[in-house]
């Protein structure tokens, strides 16, 4: 997945209801989603749910003005989507509880057990490559990755501006990267950045 930059023209356009932006906006933010909440939930429904729902609450924001900086587009719909499931995630256990049965839900359908055991092998192999990297690139990738910290915490963690900030993350995903297809050999899927 490539990442995208978003600026005061982008937002306005949005804001507009430009169709090609708004196009975008939603393929864009629909697969980061859908990335970060199918380790978090059980059923393409409720992923759904959660990803609608964080859609319709942020466009209520945009309209409202509840934007203030553009070039922090991605972390706004990420908290919106952080927000949005853990709603979900108390109004599951609210409702479980008041269920007479003590019943577990089970796993969908759906999910391929194949899917999880390829899932959980690339993510060993992740934590592996990462392991193998400079303790700076390693600290980098995580915080902002992984952990999803706020990049202005991570810039005072590093003592560096964001503009540097960019360029260190570049260096540590080429790093990952070359690690990543060395060790993943020819059988690995074409590698795609976070």
């Amino acid at each position: 997945m490539q990442f995208h930059s978003f600026d005061d023209a982008y937002v306005e356009r949005l804001r507009a209801g430009d169709f090609r932006t708004q196009e975008h906006f939603g393929a864009y933010f629909s697969a980061l989603i859908h990335v970060k909440l199918r380790s978090r939930l059980q059923s393409r429904e409720a992923i759904e749910d959660v990803r609608q729902e964080t859609f319709t609450r942020f466009y209520v924001a945009l309209r409202e003005g509840k934007l203030l900086h553009p070039e922090r587009l991605g972390s706004f719909v990420n908290s919106v989507c952080n927000n949005v499931l853990l709603e979900h995630y108390r109004t599951n256990a609210r409702a479980s509880s008041l269920d007479d049965d003590d019943q577990k839900e089970l796993p969908s359908p759906a999910m391929n057990l194949v899917e999880v055991l390829v899932a959980k092998e690339t993510e060993k192999k992740v934590r592996e490559i990462l392991e193998q990297l400079p303790e700076r690139d390693r600290r980098l990738l995580r915080d902002v990755f992984l952990e999803e910290r706020d990049k202005d915490e991570v810039c005072r963690d590093f003592g560096v501006d964001r503009e540097y900030l960019r360029v260190l993350l570049h260096r540590a995903k080429q790093s990952f990267k070359s690690r990543y297809k060395k060790n993943m050999g020819n059988d690995s899927p074409e590698f795609t950045p976070v």
